[in-house]
């Protein structure tokens, strides 16, 4: 068996033509065809149904279709890495990340990245909707929350729990909660739920729920951030959110032994025997970095926590 012939088989099936593989292979039609009438020779098979107005796979010829290009494809991503071991990483690289990722300075994340490798481009889609990553040509993705496709390969960043925050402001004109009941004599700033809004909070004494009311809601964290940090009431958010805030003295941080769970933030490669170097270079890079910023973020917020700005002499309290 001449095993050139095998790769032309495949370029035939999926080019659904004769000729048009041929012309994507620079070579005649004869020829070919005759490649193909002597791989089936060889095997004792007919692989193709051919007439003059289709080109179809004959059960025999389907199945060793897949199998022969199960095996091209292992050795087209072998090739490929033996390459990029001796190459500086390069190529485009298609990222997905949630809207408000410029929260996690992303921006100047990936900044940093493509000035360490000049070689690579990255293509960057902000979406609130989880964006299929094999049938859109992503590479990779950053997620916050449960995962829910199972064939995806994910690498865990960190968790990002929720935690209670008001501004001095409010705190002067309302009063601080000290306890868990307190929050019932207290205005939310809460994300709009259909039905009776509730927080299922975790701390001392267990899960805890709590019914929730405000004049505003919201469907976006960094509109709650805002408006908590203006004055509108309590809000639960995750540090990642509030750090500058807190750090500003715009937002304290309230009742800090009850969290709600965030979920986890990952980021997810489709399901694949080979990423290519610069693949995995992004992706070791956003683990580590947006794991730094999510730890910092947390600190940052306990150590703000009770400390106050002062307002300029003159200013609006």
């Amino acid at each position: 068996m001449d095993y050139n012939d095998i790769p032309l088989f495949v370029r035939v099936v999926e080019a659904h033509s004769f000729t048009a593989a041929a012309e994507a292979l620079g070579r005649e039609k004869s020829s070919v065809s005759r490649a193909i009438a002597r791989l089936e020779s060889d095997l004792g098979v007919r692989l193709l149904q051919r007439t003059t107005r289709k080109l179809a796979l004959t059960d025999a010829g389907q199945a060793f279709y897949e199998r022969v290009r199960a095996s091209l494809s292992g050795v087209d991503e072998a090739a490929s890495a033996v390459r990029e071991l001796g190459s500086e990483p390069r190529g485009l690289i298609r990222l997905a990340a949630p809207p408000d990722a410029h929260i996690f300075g992303l921006g100047e994340l990936l900044a940093a990245f493509v000035e360490r490798y000049p070689q690579i481009h990255i293509d960057l889609a902000l979406s609130a909707r989880r964006v299929d990553l094999v049938e859109e040509g992503f590479d990779l993705a950053v997620r916050a929350g449960r995962l829910d496709d199972s064939s995806l390969i994910a690498r865990r960043i960190g968790s990002a729990d929720l935690s209670l925050f008001a501004s001095p402001r409010y705190l002067e004109r309302r009063g601080r909660p000290k306890t868990i009941a307190d929050l019932s004599k207290h205005d939310m700033v809460f994300l709009r739920q259909r039905g009776q809004a509730t927080w299922t909070l975790t701390g001392p004494e267990g899960t805890v729920t709590i019914d929730v009311h405000g004049k505003l809601t919201g469907d976006d964290m960094s509109f709650l951030t805002r408006a908590a940090a203006g004055g509108a009431g309590i809000t639960l958010i995750p540090a990642i959110h509030a750090r500058g805030p807190a750090e500003r003295g715009e937002l304290e941080l309230l009742l800090p032994e009850y969290r709600m769970d965030g979920g986890a933030l990952h980021v997810v490669l489709p399901s694949s025997s080979f990423v290519p170097s610069r693949v995995a270079l992004l992706r070791d890079y956003l683990v580590e970095q947006l794991g730094r910023v999510l730890k910092a973020s947390q600190e940052g917020c306990k150590k703000a926590n009770g400390t106050r700005v002062r307002p300029r002499k003159g200013a609006a309290t």
